[in-house]
């Protein structure tokens, strides 16, 4: 486990200058301990020799207490940079880590989003104690150690060379207990991400379980992960109170053996009283940012893992899809109310099978799309792929405007897409706040409320007391399904993106209820949306202008060959690919549509 990981520099700009900033600070301490250490003896040696008073000391005793004082400011203000410092830098590695972690794309995230969620948050929370504490501590190290020996080599050669064999025994001790602390620090950070995990997933799934009278079936499990977390906690401490203990009494011996030797040869003679008490009073400072660098070292260590484990995130490779251009300067993407979507023969490869294959279809603009297709056919991968948010294993989507100039979407970038289209799940994602907060910021209370009546969600706000202003929870709670759809849908009525993206809007609904989704889907086309719908209902799919079918096709041994993607990738059927770039509110809102054309409507 490295005191400094140089990738944290290269991710933190934050902590770059900190700890240029910290050496600056350590040279300026290491000063100030030596010039206290000297003068400290330059006062009293002369009082206890009896060869001079207190007032003829009057100087080197307001000195004295400059220095002092000095040297307080200086720790309050290095306590206080570190504070700010650790608070920048863990800000600036959670959205290092947050925009990989999007760019990784949905298939990562769909493996890794419990554990990415505890990182970010509890995970990097640790990494605060290494900037106030250890961090300070080492560059003290590197400072006053070395200088404060240099003084005593300067001032006796004898307790210098004392000082200096018996130093390194503390790095050497703290290298030994260093690999047994990285080890339970990386168990108590695999620990806690796993039973954050599995308790996101039960709280996800509690409803359902519910529902099957098993929602006691998981209890077990989750003491025994709750146990272990408390062993692998345990086991941390323990090794930081060993370790702790035995790094005082080497620092206590090293003091000693120098303060002991510096004082016989002091009652002998060898050296004059002035030498002997600046060398007893440098011998500690020698010492003791070794010791508090141990002491700290295990306060830290579970922050340091955590970095590692950010880092591990970062330098993840990006697949294919991961949602950028591929190179600078990315093109502007047109304007999409007036787009024709071109999907060339576009395949994603997805555990052995390509799911869509070869597939070709066009999405033309003002019109209500439907994707139909098999159960884990591509559907959810297709819609990925037209959202931006993965790139194709083969084929391309082309974006043509209607001059018929055409644009590879890989090669635009994807804000200027995302800017233009909303997103509605089968799950909206709902931020924490009001209802009001869900919805675009310029929307009046007008707006709001005709489109509240035409997707019938004005029967919700009946019941709500505060109206507009009605609180809700994370991911929605205090709203039924149902009413999440309602409610995303009035935020596409309202808005102004000429784009509609939506995953089987009436699954999960009764009856009047798609009767309602159906009503809206047909309002937003009739403003000239453009609608890209995935279908399984018949209702929707009779609603379409034209219906793409999406179906699967089974890799050959010379395909696996060539793309080794098709051992490993991940279905992403089913998969919420929610990207944080489409869920605000602006971006969630729908542009322009044809009337549906019957004749022109059909099967690609």
């Amino acid at each position: 486990m490295r005191p400094v990981d140089p990738r944290l520099l290269r991710y933190a700009r934050s902590a770059r200058t900190h700890i240029a900033f910290q050496a600056l600070l350590g040279t300026v301490t290491a000063g100030l301990v030596i010039s206290q250490a000297v003068l400290i003896a330059s006062v009293l040696s002369p009082l206890v020799q009896g060869t001079a008073t207190l007032p003829d000391l009057a100087t080197r005793l307001a000195a004295l207490v400059a220095v002092v004082s000095a040297r307080a400011l200086v720790v309050a203000w290095r306590e206080a940079t570190s504070n700010r410092a650790a608070e920048h830098t863990i800000r600036e590695l959670r959205a290092a880590v947050i925009d990989h972690a999007i760019a990784l794309g949905p298939r990562w995230r769909a493996r890794h989003g419990a554990d990415t969620a505890t990182l970010v948050t509890r995970g990097l929370d640790d990494l605060t104690p290494w900037f106030v504490r250890f961090l300070p501590q080492l560059v003290l190290v590197c400072t006053v150690t070395p200088l404060a020996l240099a003084t005593i080599l300067w001032l006796d050669p004898v307790s210098a060379v004392v000082a200096a064999v018996v130093v390194p025994l503390i790095p050497v001790f703290m290298i030994l207990v260093g690999r047994f602390t990285e080890k339970s620090s990386s168990a108590r950070l695999v620990a806690m991400q796993r039973l954050s995990s599995q308790l996101l997933d039960l709280l996800a799934g509690l409803p359902t379980l519910r529902g099957l009278h098993r929602q006691r079936g998981p209890e077990t499990h989750l003491a025994r992960l709750g146990r272990q977390n408390t062993a692998t906690t345990m086991a941390t401490l323990r090794v930081a109170f060993l370790s702790g203990a035995v790094l005082e009494f080497l620092a206590t011996l090293s003091v000693a053996l120098v303060a002991v030797e510096s004082g016989f040869r002091l009652v002998y003679g060898h050296i004059d009283l002035f030498t002997g008490l600046a060398v007893i009073m440098l011998a500690p400072e020698v010492f003791e940012p070794l010791r508090q660098v141990g002491t700290q070292f295990h306060a830290s260590a579970n922050g340091v893992a955590a970095a590692q484990r950010a880092f591990e995130v970062l330098e993840t490779p990006l697949p294919a899809g991961h949602g950028s251009c591929p190179a600078e300067p990315c093109l502007h993407a047109p304007e999409a109310g007036r787009t024709t979507i071109l999907c060339e023969q576009l395949s994603v490869a997805a555990r052995g099978v390509w799911a869509p294959a070869d597939l070709e279809a066009t999405i033309r603009p003002g019109r209500l799309t439907a994707l139909v297709g098999p159960s884990g056919g591509g559907k959810s991968t297709t819609m990925a792929c037209l959202l931006g948010l993965t790139r194709p294993t083969r084929g391309r989507i082309l974006l043509q405007d209607e001059d018929g100039t055409r644009v590879d979407l890989a090669e635009v970038d994807p804000t200027t897409w995302w800017s233009q289209l909303a997103w509605i799940p089968q799950s909206p994602v709902l931020v924490p706040g009001t209802l009001r907060d869900n919805l675009p910021a310029d929307a009046t209370d007008g707006d709001l409320d005709r489109a509240a009546r035409a997707t019938g969600f004005d029967e919700v706000l009946a019941g709500l007391p505060h109206g507009w202003d009605s609180p809700v929870g994370r991911g929605g709670v205090g709203l039924s399904v149902g009413q999440r759809q309602r409610l995303a849908l009035v935020a596409a009525l309202v808005g102004e993106a000429p784009l509609v993206f939506l995953d089987e809007p009436t699954a999960h609904l009764d009856a009047v209820s798609e009767e309602v989704v159906t009503s809206t889907l047909e309002a937003l086309r009739a403003q000239g949306r453009t609608l890209v719908v995935i279908a399984h209902r018949e209702s929707l799919v009779a609603l379409a202008d034209e219906v793409i079918e999406v179906h699967p096709r089974r890799a050959g041994e010379q395909e696996v060959a060539a793309h080794p993607e098709l051992a490993a990738a991940d279905a992403l059927e089913a998969i919420d690919i929610h990207a944080p770039q489409l869920l605000d509110p602006k971006a969630a809102e729908p542009p322009p549509a044809t009337r549906r054309d019957d004749t022109e409507g059909g099967r690609v």
